[in-house]
């Protein structure tokens, strides 16, 4: 009975898709997306110089609404390469590919201090459970409204990062970046709010902690009311 109240509400449906996320894709490429980085870095060593960057950005609209090419996103995000594959057997496939693209970040409307070009190359991706509950969203079987979809959309950034906050082998290899979703390409406020979280991440590893080691847990980076806040009631 209860757990036809949840289907009902539809409490569980980000939760199941933030764990899926995680044990079906992430646990399995984020260990071992350092090795992928230095390997990469050996045969390119201008490119990926700023080894704080060294994550998997994981864009998260909280609209749902993800574009299968970054560069039709935004403009001023540009494919550059992808890193070294992972092969492994899984789940019955022989030899499945695992990769992760590398794109240069370009400042065109010059808001933020022009960065070098090392600085503004990063492995970055969608979160691609989000176009699950857009199709919801989008049939009627589903019965997901517009606002059940953001705010499924916000329990699932919670959800994934207060998971990925736990995962010990995850540690210092992701960056999420949650945003608002308007779709205004034209805006560049993706490609403006990737560069914010780069340039972040350098003044955060130059910090000086004496007292005690600098902290390297993600913190939404969003202001408003109406965006994900903490999971648990004892955080800030």
């Amino acid at each position: 009975e209860i757990s036809e109240m949840s289907e009902r509400s539809k409490q569980n449906v980000a939760h199941g898709l933030a764990w899926s996320y995680y044990v079906g894709y992430l646990k399995i490429v984020l260990p071992r997306l350092r090795e992928s980085m230095e390997k990469f870095s050996r045969a390119n060593p201008k490119v990926l110089a700023h080894r704080e960057t060294w994550k998997l950005h994981i864009l998260v609209p909280l609209s749902c609404d993800i574009c299968d090419d970054l560069e039709k996103a935004d403009s001023n995000i540009q494919y550059l390469m992808d890193l070294p594959e992972t092969t492994l057997t899984r789940a019955g496939t022989k030899r499945r590919v695992y990769k992760h693209s590398l794109y240069v970040i370009r400042d065109k409307d010059k808001h933020l201090p022009l960065a070098p070009l090392q600085l503004r190359t990063c492995a970055v991706e969608f979160a691609t459970p989000l176009q699950s509950l857009y199709a919801m969203s989008q049939d009627e079987a589903a019965a997901f409204s517009r606002e059940e979809r953001v705010e499924q959309a916000k329990l699932f950034y919670r959800t994934l990062e207060e998971i990925l906050q736990g995962a010990k082998e995850c540690a210092g290899t992701y960056r999420l970046i949650a945003y608002e979703g308007s779709g205004d390409a034209e805006a560049h406020s993706l490609s403006q709010e990737i560069l914010r979280h780069l340039q972040q991440q350098c003044r955060e590893e130059y910090a000086v902690c004496p007292s005690s080691p600098c902290s390297t847990d993600l913190s939404l980076q969003i202001s408003g009311s109406d965006l994900p806040q903490p999971l648990r009631s004892d955080c800030p």
